[in-house]
């Protein structure tokens, strides 16, 4: 959530930043909207304090024992018009701020103006892509006499884009994951297990309503009302939610693995088969609480745990600065990890780490307490540590051999009982 007080400074500017993310944007109504409230808010007030003067004038004439019903009269009067101005207040009010809730946050100075995606700026580049001397696989195929995965099984359990994991597949995904919550411990973060289910109030203080409803999977019937976690970040930000947090606390750093749901809308083209694009995925998130003026050194410290990932399984990757319209609603800077998956034959994002400012923080009531200050919002960011469906793919594609085995990469073998290649059954 913006900062309405930016708004009202200097709306033009602001209209012109959040158009670099979403060019449709216009303020005038959110800036008319405001206007009308704060001329019935002073309205409000003004009668509130009429009220007060006459109410201690008639608890002086009662004292006295002289006659107050005029006044008293008066007084009924101006509770009329108290409730009636509130009573329209509060509509323009829950607009005002659904208007509001609908903005993204405004992306940091320094961030590459463009809405498209091709205009984003390679920082890190870390190893080369494999070449082979024989006709590779992708994943899909591989899996025909690997069976890591029964995608028909999964259809018919559920229908297209989710996944059945099976024997060594199952193995290799824990294995992952396991790998994964060891490097971010021992980095710095406190392991967490969330809910999978939360409340719409948890849902918009992360940003993801109202905005995004339609991607998400709504569970409600006479006993709930709750959405299943599209990204532990769901969760995570909600924990502190409308807390006040201690300053020598900071940073809270947390890890966690959950599964995700999305509904990803849309039909599956041929390059997002198999396991590059599903409603379910695991994943491990990164996610901080912080001071304003430590956010941009914990950024850093959230993309080198997770390329410390990457680079343990010795795959290659880059990292790439998005651009303002290829930046997520809640980010005001982004770098999207993206490795190479030569099944097809593109990059693809396993990892984005996100500082989102104070924008989750305002939507969520998240403040921290400096000593003799008044409470300042805290900055939250968050990172996958990272998505392990199209890690698996990177893994399977980047180290098969011309048999159709697969070479497990050291740093899984100890989770596996030292196996070393998956081989065909």
């Amino acid at each position: 959530m913006l900062d309405l007080k930016l708004i009202r400074q200097d709306p033009k500017v602001i209209e012109k930043k959040l158009q670099t993310k979403i060019p449709e944007i216009d303020l005038s109504s959110i800036i008319s909207l405001d206007s009308k409230i704060r001329e019935l808010q002073t309205l409000s007030e003004q009668l509130k304090s009429k009220l007060n003067s006459i109410s201690k004038e008639i608890g002086l004439k009662k004292q006295k024992k002289e006659d107050a019903s005029s006044l008293m009269e008066n007084v009924e009067g101006l509770k009329t018009e108290i409730l009636k101005l509130e009573n329209e207040l509060n509509p323009m009010e829950e607009e005002r701020t659904k208007l509001i809730s609908f903005l993204p946050n405004i992306p940091m100075d320094d961030i590459l103006v463009s809405l498209n995606p091709k205009d984003n700026v390679c920082v890190k580049q870390i190893g080369e892509k494999r070449t082979f001397s024989f006709p590779f696989k992708n994943h899909v195929e591989l899996n025909e006499k690997l069976k890591l995965f029964d995608f028909e099984r999964a259809v018919k359990l559920t229908g297209n884009r989710w996944t059945l994991y099976t024997n060594m597949g199952a193995r290799l995904e824990w294995a992952l994951l396991n790998y994964m919550l060891e490097i971010h411990i021992k980095n710095g973060f406190v392991q967490i297990i969330p809910p999978l289910l939360v409340n719409k109030t948890i849902m918009f203080g992360s940003g993801q309503l109202p905005k995004f409803k339609d991607q998400l999977f709504h569970l409600k019937d006479e006993d709930y009302d709750l959405y299943l976690i599209p990204t532990s970040e769901v969760a995570i930000n909600g924990m502190h939610y409308d807390e006040i947090l201690e300053e020598e606390n900071l940073p809270l750093k947390y890890v966690s693995y959950t599964p995700c749901f999305r509904r990803e809308a849309g039909a599956a083209g041929k390059q997002e088969r198999g396991l590059i694009r599903t409603h379910q995925f695991n994943k491990v998130e990164l996610f901080c609480f912080t001071k304003p003026e430590e956010s941009p050194q914990i950024f850093e410290q959230m993309v080198s745990s997770a390329e410390e990932v990457l680079q343990g399984l010795e795959l290659h990757y880059r990292n790439m600065l998005l651009v303002t319209g290829d930046m997520s609603y809640a980010s005001a800077k982004t770098i999207d990890i993206e490795v190479w998956l030569p099944g097809q034959d593109r990059y693809y994002e396993v990892s984005s780490v996100s500082n989102c400012t104070d924008f989750q923080a305002r939507r969520s009531s998240i403040r921290y307490r400096k000593k003799q200050e008044k409470t300042n919002f805290v900055h939250t960011l968050n990172g996958s540590g990272v998505a392990t469906s199209r890690l698996m793919v990177a893994i399977l594609e980047n180290n098969q051999l011309e048999d159709g085995s697969v070479i497990i990469p050291k740093v899984l073998r100890k989770y596996l009982n030292n196996q070393e290649v998956l081989k065909p059954v």
